[in-house]
């Protein structure tokens, strides 16, 4: 994998459990910060329907 950089929500601070993303021209890699080696590869078009999901309450408990 390319050298990619990782981002997390600001609103995370310095926390060590928290979400990273890393977007490229054709991929978004998402990881934990708690788990790094473990990274998941979406499309943009995945990407986008994780963040529709999301926005959208549909993984609420």
């Amino acid at each position: 994998m390319e050298d990619i950089a990782w981002r997390k929500p600001s609103a995370c601070g310095d926390g060590n459990n928290c979400p990273e993303v890393a977007i490229t021209s054709d991929s978004v890699y998402v990881r934990s910060t708690l788990q790094p080696a473990a990274i998941a590869q979406l499309t943009p078009a995945e990407w986008r329907d994780l963040v529709s999901a999301i926005r959208n309450g549909e993984f609420d408990l």
